[in-house]
């Protein structure tokens, strides 16, 4: 009877944790504005947008990549002054290491000034982005 209760427990936790990751992947998280990390147009290969940047790590084989380059470009095309670039991972491993990013796609959210101000891992939502996006300019 006891291993039966234990492997119940186990069941319960496992599907919760599961839940609960499921629900956070492609959301994005919020980054404090004064931790000093910048990216630049020699950084990321490409000009910042006047007004935020969407970055875009992704890998040569990734299917969620693909859409999100997708949803990207389509809320980038939608806000004056945003811009979206995507840098393939494997290119720049460098970067990779210094910002942290431990899957494909991988989402940053820039203000004008290269500073990170949102994240996600994943795909996103489009109203997520559009969400990130008002904060980036906002601030």
């Amino acid at each position: 009877m006891t291993g039966l209760m234990v492997c119940l427990a186990v069941l319960v936790a496992t599907s919760a944790f599961g839940l609960w990751h499921q629900r956070q992947k492609g959301r994005p998280t919020v980054h404090k504005r004064d931790d000093g990390e910048r990216l630049g147009a020699a950084e990321i290969g490409a000009e910042l947008g006047e007004r935020a940047t969407l970055l875009q790590f992704s890998s040569a084989f990734c299917q969620p990549c693909r859409a999100t380059r997708r949803t990207l470009g389509e809320v980038a095309g939608m806000v004056e002054g945003v811009a979206h670039v995507e840098i393939d991972a494997e290119d720049h491993l460098e970067l990779v290491r210094q910002l942290n990013v431990l899957r494909t796609p991988t989402v940053l959210v820039l203000d004008a000034d290269g500073a990170i101000v949102r994240r996600a891992s994943g795909q996103p939502r489009k109203a997520d982005v559009i969400a990130a996006l008002g904060a980036a300019v906002r601030d």
